[in-house]
C-alpha cells in the first residue's frame, strides 16, 4: 500500500514551476491520431494518466521517441487500429477523446465505457449526440462504445444540450476532417478547449471561435506533419499551489502560469484576504491572517473551476467565520468533507451545498483521496494541520499532479512518501 505521510504544520515559502497541463494533454494526445505522421510535443506532463494514454496509442501503433520525460515525438504513420483495449481505456475519464480521433482517422471505431474519479454521473450522451449529428452510427453495448460511418463525416449545426468539455473537445477532434464547415454552439470555453484548437490549427486545421460560445470548424482533407507545439500550463496545479500558499500563510511565487487563466481563483482568494500579485507569467500569493468566509459557486469557465472547490475548502476550514461552497458542475464532490471532518474541520454538506464553520487550526489524521483534486486538498490540509497526517488512495493525486512531494517539498512541506508490503 502506498501512502503520502504529511509532517504539519508548516507554512510554505519559495519558488515553484507548474507542469503542462493534464486537462489539455489528454485531449491533445489523442488528437495526433488525426495527423498520418509525425508530431513534436513539448511541456506534456509526466503523470500516470499521461503514461497511460501513450501506452494506448502504442498499443494502436504510434511510435514514440521521448526526447525528455516532457518533451517526444509521435509518430502515427504505421496506426492501423482503431479498436482501443477495454483493460487501458477504461481507466480515466478521458480516454473517450478516442472517439472523436479515430472516427475521423478510420470508418470503425470500439472503446471501453470511460472511468476515472467517481464524481457522480458522467454520461457521453451529447459525445454519441455530436457523433451522429454529424453521420456517424453509434451504439453502447457490454461496457463498449462501437461507432462507425459509411463515408466522411459532414459538418453540420450542432447546439450542445449542455456545456460539456469533453463533448465540445470530440466534436472538434471529430470535425477537423470531416467535409463541410460545423458551426458549435453552446460549447465550453476552458484554457484546454482553447489548447486543444490551437494545437489542431498550428497543423493545418480551421478552427475559429475556441473561447467563445460558438465554435466554427471548417474541415480539411489532411493536417501537416512535423509540426511542434507546446502545451499550456496547468491551471489547476497552479491553483492548488496558490490556495496552499494562503492556507499555510505562506509566501509563494508560482512560476510558467498564466494569470488570465488563473482569474476566478484570484478573485476568491483577495476576497479571503490573501495578496496576489501579478508579474508576467508569475503569480506570487502571501498571506499573515487567518482567511476571512466567503462563498464559492463552481461554473463552467470563466467561473470559479469544480477541479479547485476541495482545495479552496481547506481555506475556508480555517477561516473566521462561516463560508459556503455550492457545486454547480458534479453532484458528488463532496464526499471528501467526511475526511476533513476526521481533522477537526465543522462542514455540513447536503446535496450540492457544504457549509463550513471556520476552525483555528486542523489535526493529523489518516484520510483517503476520494478522488484527484480531494487528494491534493488533504495534503494541503496535511500541511496546515498540526501532527502527521497519512493520506491513502494516493494513485488518485499522482493522475494529475507532476512530482507533487518535490514540489511541497521545495517550498518547506515535509512530505514522505511510504509504500508499505507487496
Amino acid at each position: 500500500m502506498e501512502k503520502f505521510v504529511v509532517h504539519g504544520p508548516c507554512r510554505l515559502q519559495g519558488t515553484v514551476n507548474i507542469s503542462g497541463a493534464k486537462n489539455a494533454a489528454v485531449a491533445i494526445l489523442p488528437a495526433t491520431l488525426l495527423v498520418d505522421g509525425k508530431c513534436h510535443l513539448e511541456n506534456v506532463p509526466d503523470i500516470s494518466d499521461i503514461r497511460a494514454y501513450l501506452e494506448i496509442l502504442e498499443s494502436l501503433g504510434s511510435k514514440i521517441t521521448y526526447i525528455s520525460k516532457n518533451e517526444m515525438i509521435i509518430d502515427n504513420s504505421d496506426v492501423g487500429s482503431a479498436l482501443a483495449s477495454y483493460d487501458l481505456t477504461s481507466k480515466f475519464r478521458a480516454s473517450y477523446y478516442l472517439l472523436g480521433s479515430l472516427l475521423g482517422r478510420f470508418n470503425s471505431v470500439q472503446i471501453s465505457l470511460p472511468g476515472g474519479c467517481n464524481l457522480g454521473a458522467r454520461p457521453i450522451d451529447q459525445h454519441i449526440k455530436v457523433l451522429e449529428k454529424l453521420g456517424a452510427e453509434v451504439n453502447v453495448m457490454h461496457g463498449n462504445v462501437y461507432a462507425k460511418r459509411t463515408s466522411k463525416l459532414i459538418g453540420v449545426p450542432i447546439f450542445l444540450d449542455v456545456v460539456s468539455v469533453g463533448a465540445t473537445i470530440n466534436a472538434i477532434l471529430a470535425c477537423t476532417l470531416a467535409d463541410g464547415i460545423t458551426v458549435l454552439e453552446n460549447v465550453a470555453k476552458e484554457p484546454h478547449v482553447v489548447d486543444v484548437a490551437n494545437f489542431l490549427n498550428s497543423m493545418g486545421a480551421k478552427i475559429k471561435g475556441a473561447g467563445t460560445d460558438v465554435i466554427r470548424i471548417t474541415g480539411v482533407e489532411s493536417l501537416k506533419q512535423n509540426s511542434s507545439y507546446s502545451i499550456i500550463p496547468d491551471q489547476i496545479e497552479a491553483g492548488t499551489f496558490m490556495v496552499a500558499a494562503a492556507a499555510t500563510r505562506g509566501d509563494v511565487l508560482i512560476k510558467n502560469c498564466i494569470p488570465k487563466h488563473m482569474e476566478p481563483i484570484t478573485a476568491k482568494l483577495i476576497e479571503a484576504g490573501a495578496t496576489v500579485i501579478e508579474e508576467g507569467s508569475n503569480i506570487r500569493v502571501t498571506m499573515d491572517k487567518r482567511p476571512l468566509p466567503i462563498t464559492v459557486k463552481t461554473m463552467p469557465y470563466p467561473g470559479f473551476p469544480t477541479d479547485m472547490q476541495p482545495q479552496m475548502c481547506i481555506l475556508q476550514a480555517l477561516a473566521n467565520g462561516s463560508s459556503m461552497i455550492v457545486e454547480n458542475i458534479w453532484e458528488s464532490r463532496f464526499h471528501y468533507t467526511d475526511e476533513l471532518s476526521k481533522m477537526g474541520a465543522t462542514i455540513s454538506a447536503h446535496g450540492n451545498t457544504a457549509v463550513i464553520t471556520g476552525v483555528e487550526k486542523l489535526y493529523g489524521s489518516p484520510v483517503i483521496s476520494h478522488d484527484l483534486r480531494a487528494g491534493a486538498a488533504m495534503i494541503i490540509a496535511g500541511c496546515v494541520a498540526e501532527g502527521y497526517t497519512e493520506v491513502y488512495s494516493i494513485e488518485h493525486i499522482l493522475r494529475g499532479y507532476e512530482n507533487i512531494v518535490d514540489k511541497f517539498n521545495g517550498l518547506g512541506a515535509n512530505i514522505e512518501y511510504i509504500k508499505e508490503g507487496n
